[in-house]
């Protein structure tokens, strides 16, 4: 359970920590929220007759979360569902970004790459500070596991 706090001073009447850290968490909550409906729809975009096991497999949640995001992304009308007609089983269906699920994605897309490429820059600055604390031989031995590693 998450520590919660009603309160909306401390006790030195300044803002409340706990609640700071309550607002913290659930920035980073609908971050994680956001991530994850834009992952779906990209898969579900490129592979509209992914199964809700593999959407789960490769977005890293259960197959109940996905069921449940799936569920509410129908309810707002970002994906439709029919039976994938190519399928033996009738079970196993097509979801299909609608002209909204489309531009949400575009949306969330944006967002995305807004958010990973400031989170790119502060890693690569803590990890220039991080490389002031090694001593010269330190800095060689990892210039060369950098060299080891495949290149993109």
């Amino acid at each position: 359970m998450i520590p919660h706090c009603s309160r909306t001073q401390g006790a030195s009447g300044g803002p409340c920590a706990v609640a700071v850290d309550c607002a913290e968490l659930a920035g980073s909550r609908d971050k994680l929220q956001d991530d994850v409906r834009f992952r779906i729809l990209r898969l579900l975009e490129q592979n509209p007759e992914m199964s809700q096991r593999d959407l789960a497999k490769v977005v890293g949640i259960s197959t109940g979360n996905v069921h449940y995001i799936l569920k509410a992304l129908v309810d707002k009308g970002l994906v439709k569902f029919s039976n994938f007609t190519a399928s033996e089983d009738r079970r196993r269906y097509a979801y299909v970004l609608t002209p909204e699920g489309v531009s949400e994605r575009a949306t969330l897309t944006q967002r995305f790459l807004v958010r990973k490429l400031a989170e790119y820059r502060m890693l690569r600055a803590e990890i220039e500070d991080v490389r002031g604390d090694l001593s010269q031989t330190e800095l060689a031995e990892l210039a060369e596991l950098e060299a080891a590693e495949p290149k993109e």
